[in-house]
Parts: structure tokens; C-alpha cells; sequence
């Protein structure tokens, strides 16, 4: 369905009426087997989707499905655990709606978190990317019907989706860390299936180094609605066919799992640097 501008005000109203005077400037929406971020927040206010009017419910295994408010890294903080995705039977525009409903409760930026499959044969799982560009060429846009020009106009700028301002933090965060960062192009597949061998050299030859079932319609969003935007992959495994072995979505939340110091350590030193 296509949600007119009222229903994202009721949302956002809902939001609104159960944290008080408090007041989020950073949203994150965390992928899978990354939630346990939502669980560090401080003085938490936690909020079921589904008591939020509208809002669609998060299906996906490891997706706790609620939206915490509070405080983490000393910033003030709306974290979603637990995205929509298409393959659960959601439109695009009912994928990114939160995006929306986080902008109206005054998130200006948005962090975005993603276990994803490495398509880069140089990187290997475990390792943090950096989004700085993203394709999303064969399905519909989250965009797709009436333009809400209270959120955006009819034909918005992508040639900058991912904060190149952000993405200079994010590398800054890393160094102090110690760690890693790897920086490349996120390529959407709607999944649920994991993408083939030929999908998958279809990515790199289109140049992305990562492939996953998230994130893109929400930076389309995003960006639409005016926020700054930073992305994280997580590889949790390597694309299908560069190793001679099945994929498994217990694979990803094994690797989110054993990756989840080093990826909060990040994703905290950003915030605190915001």
C-alpha cells in the first residue's frame, strides 16, 4: 500500500508519546545477528513494532523487532533491532518506512548495519566495510507511486548516498581502534535465497564488493527525506560459488556472533565522534 504523509505522523506520534521530553538526533537500524547493540542502550524506552500504528513487523530470524530509545555512546539514540525486508513480503515503501517515522521524531542521520556476503575475493568474512556506494538496479524504487514532498522532491540526488564526511569518520574511528576498515559498493539482492555463483560475478563485474537482502531501499530513503547517511557491511560469509561449500544462515549469525566486540567497538567510536 502507499502510505499517505497522516499515517507517518501517527507514527511518529505514538513514537512521541512514550519518550516523554527525550529527543533522538542518531537512528540505527541493525542487521542480522547485530542487535545486541540495542541492548547497550542507556535508560532504554523500548517500543514493539507492532504498538506503533503502520509501522510493519520484522519477521526475520534474529530481528528482536522493536525500536529502543535512549542514550548510547553519550549520544541520544532511536535504534531499530530488527529491519523489514522485501522477501518477507513487504513492499519497498513498507521496508523503508520507519526511515520515514525516524526523520519526523528528528533523526538527521542514520546508521545503517548489514551482514552481508563478500564478493570481494581480496577480503574475507569478518571483515567491516564501509558502504560508499550501493547498487539497486533491478527492482523498483522505495520512491515508487505519489511523491510526499514534505519528506523530499520528486527526483532526488543519490550521486552522494553515503556521507563522504561520515565515511572519513568511520576511517578515523577504525585507525584509533586498530582496525581493518574496508571501504567499497554494497549490491542489493532481494533475496530470501542466497544470491547464485552467476549473481554473484554479476556484483563483481558490476563492482560491488559486497551482496545482502537490506539497506539499499532505506539509504534511497534516506537521502529523499534530507538525512546524512553511514553504512556498515559485516561479511559474514564469502559469495556463493568462491568457495566450494553451501551457505547457511547460521553461517551469518555464527560470524556476526563471533565478530560483535569489534563491530560494536566501531560502530561506538563513530558515535561518540558525531
Amino acid at each position: 500500500m502507499v502510505h499517505p504523509f497522516s499515517h507517518y505522523q501517527q507514527s511518529a506520534d505514538l513514537i512521541r508519546s512514550r519518550m516523554g521530553d527525550f529527543t533522538p538526533d542518531i537512528a540505527l537500524v541493525l542487521g542480522s545477528g547485530l542487535g545486541f547493540l540495542g541492548d547497550m542502550v542507556e535508560q532504554p524506552v523500548a517500543i514493539p513494532y507492532g504498538d506503533i500504528p503502520h509501522f510493519p513487523r520484522s519477521t526475520a530470524p534474529g530481528h528482536a523487532g522493536r525500536l529502543v530509545l535512549g542514550t548510547l555512546a553519550g549520544k541520544r539514540v532511536a535504534v531499530m533491532q530488527g529491519r523489514m525486508h522485501h522477501y518477507e513480503g513487504w513492499s519497498y515503501e513498507e521496508v523503508s518506512y520507519p526511515v520515514r517515522v525516524l526523520k519526523l521524531i528528528c533523526c538527521e542521520t542514520l546508521i545503517l548495519t548489514n551482514a552481508a556476503g563478500c564478493v570481494n575475493t581480496a577480503w574475507a568474512p569478518g571483515d567491516i566495510m564501509v558502504i560508499s556506494d550501493q547498487i539497486k538496479i533491478f527492482m523498483e524504487s522505495p520512491l515508487r507511486g505519489e511523491n510526499l514532498a514534505e519528506f523530499g522532491p520528486r527526483f532526488p540526488d543519490m550521486s552522494k548516498m553515503y556521507s563522504p564526511a561520515l565515511r572519513a569518520l568511520a576511517h578515523e574511528s577504525a585507525r584509533e581502534l586498530g582496525l581493518e576498515l574496508r571501504e567499497g559498493v554494497y549490491c542489493y539482492f532481494p533475496g530470501p535465497q542466497f544470491e547464485t555463483p552467476a549473481e554473484v560475478r554479476l556484483a563483481r563485474t558490476l563492482g560491488g564488493d559486497a551482496v545482502g537482502m537490506s539497506t539499499a531501499p532505506e539509504a534511497i530513503v534516506a537521502v529523499h527525506a534530507g538525512m546524512e547517511v553511514l553504512g556498515f557491511s559485516l561479511m559474514t560469509n564469502m559469495g556463493a560459488g568462491i568457495l566450494d561449500q553451501p551457505l547457511s544462515g547460521e553461517e551469518v549469525n555464527a560470524t556476526a556472533e563471533a565478530c560483535r566486540d569489534r563491530f560494536s567497538h566501531l560502530v561506538l567510536r563513530c558515535l561518540e565522534k558525531l
